[in-house]
């Protein structure tokens, strides 16, 4: 039987990680093997989880002893499935809850299709956590689409949730390849892992998904999008919101890591002149952001967490 483990960060959230254990409990799985990790990265706040099942679920709970970001944290996890035998990995964010078949999709288009090294769901906003809650009506929320699919603007080095804001009318139900996974929700066969390893642990928190997705699709892995797997984000829930300095820092750091490494040379280019003008005119952690860049400063960097 295969043999699926489930990758969870928390950090100061265990309200959204009960939350979305609670789901996972629920799911089918009746042809599969399913091991939860829930990763705490040496969280303030008392995490009230025991190693233990509930039914045929195993649930093992890892504390770290300091905070390893989105990359380190997962690392872990990834490190403790493979040692254990996983065949797949689902990288899931703890402010997520998931629909009964999700995982079960996943594993069938993942099956079906040659070369597939990576799938990825359908995902909705959780009702009440659209960026534009006033356009939706109450019986519209939770069909509201975050993500269906992505692709990579290399012009401006900015990834694309496609369908984002769009109310789900069907317009994205057809299994296709897609450019890049999500951190948010991702499951990866374990040959990916040992040909590219893990998440590289420079970014510490964003872009450290679309890294990994680019040195799989060097190594001839594909990415399917599957729009039967379906759950829900409280987008932004673990990361203080959009907008947040938290985003300020780790996204203009981590995105000039990312375009100098993969971007055309007129992308880089343009990247340097908009570092230029943000060491000038950005906020705070946007400069230190830029700063921390060109000094090789990486990991955790300068944000105090």
């Amino acid at each position: 039987m295969r043999s699926v483990f489930v990758s969870i960060l928390n950090f100061n959230g265990s309200n959204n990680t009960l939350d979305c254990l609670e789901s996972l409990r629920k799911i089918n799985t009746s042809d599969f093997k399913l091991t939860i990790l829930v990763i705490d990265n040496n969280s303030s706040e008392k995490l009230n989880m025991q190693n233990g099942s509930f039914g045929e679920i195993k649930l093992k709970v890892i504390k770290n002893k300091q905070n390893l970001g989105f990359s380190g944290g997962h690392n872990i996890g990834i490190k403790y499935a493979l040692e254990c035998g996983a065949d797949y990995i689902l990288i899931l964010n703890n402010d997520t809850y998931v629909d009964n078949n999700f995982l079960v999709e996943l594993l069938r288009v993942m099956g079906e299709n040659k070369n597939v090294g990576i799938v990825v769901p359908k995902i909705y906003f959780a009702p009440g956590f659209e960026y534009h809650k006033d356009r939706y009506s109450e019986k519209e929320k939770g069909k509201v689409l975050w993500y269906a699919g992505g692709k990579m603007d290399w012009n401006n080095v900015i990834g694309h949730n496609r369908g984002v804001d769009e109310l789900d009318k069907g317009q994205f139900d057809k299994v296709e390849e897609t450019e890049f996974a999500t951190g948010c929700c991702m499951l990866i066969k374990k040959e990916v892992f040992e040909k590219i390893g893990s998440f590289d642990d420079k970014y510490f928190l964003y872009y450290e998904d679309a890294d990994f997705t680019v040195k799989a699709k060097k190594k001839g892995f594909r990415i399917y999008y599957v729009p039967k797997s379906i759950i829900w984000h409280k987008n932004a829930e673990s990361a203080g919101g959009s907008g947040s300095v938290l985003q300020d820092y780790y996204i203009t750091r981590n995105r000039l890591l990312f375009g100098f490494r993969y971007a055309p040379a007129r992308s880089r280019l343009a990247l340097f002149r908009e570092s230029l003008s943000l060491l000038l005119k950005g906020r705070q952690w946007q400069k230190q952001g830029i700063k921390d860049f060109y000094l090789g400063k990486f990991g955790k960097g300068s944000y105090n967490l």
